[in-house]
């Protein structure tokens, strides 16, 4: 299937509750759990870390949706296989699983902020394994009917370099901020992700 096309599959299912599956209420129950679990924990540095990153991920995908608009396609599309499809090119269930990534992979950062991995700080070191690590499983997504690398040149070093490192970067060095910072930082990100939303879909319906 060509570009063009796939890019009109994805338009007509954005948002349109036709493919709605009940496994949708079970993945949000779960992300309630997991935050609420930690919340109960008072684990504050892993809920930053959360929310951070899906955040960022947000504001990914706010612009990889006015990408769609500004020139007819996206630089990464989902067409088909989801549940409910929240913009062009990011389904429920994938942001759903943004949603505990930053708060779940923080876990296995070292307590001591400031140790050293080859040479590397232990944060920018996980941040980039990490980054590695989904880039290449998006590798085996873009194969697949549900996802879609738009253009030839986006491909899993791009992926790697533009998207997940900021993702991890953001969300690990949160994880040691002062909370006044990461309140700062969320706070700043979630307001430009609605205002973004506010606008760019509720007023212009460009996405």
């Amino acid at each position: 299937m060509n570009q063009p096309e796939l890019t009109q599959q994805a338009l007509n299912i954005l948002r349109s509750p036709e493919n709605f599956q009940w496994y949708v209420i079970a993945l949000l129950v779960l992300v309630i759990y997991v935050y609420t679990n930690e919340i109960s924990k008072k684990n504050w540095k892993g809920v930053a870390a959360g929310l951070s990153l899906y955040l960022v991920h947000w504001f990914f995908e706010i612009g990889n949706a006015l990408i769609q608009y500004g020139s007819g396609h996206a630089l990464w599309t989902v067409p088909t296989g989801t549940a409910f499809l929240l913009l062009i090119g990011v389904g429920i269930e994938l942001s759903l699983m943004f949603s505990v990534a930053g708060l779940v992979l923080s876990k296995v950062l070292p307590e001591d902020p400031g140790m050293k991995i080859l040479g590397v700080n232990n944060r920018i070191f996980f941040a980039v394994v990490n980054a590695a690590l989904f880039s290449f499983i998006e590798i085996f997504l873009a194969k697949t009917p549900a996802f879609h690398w738009v253009y030839s040149w986006w491909g899993v070093f791009p992926v790697f370099i533009t998207v997940y490192i900021p993702f991890f970067v953001v969300s690990f060095l949160c994880y040691d901020w002062k909370p006044k910072v990461q309140g700062a930082v969320i706070g700043v990100l979630f307001a430009v992700d609605v205002l973004m939303m506010i606008v760019f879909t509720g007023i212009l319906k460009w996405i």
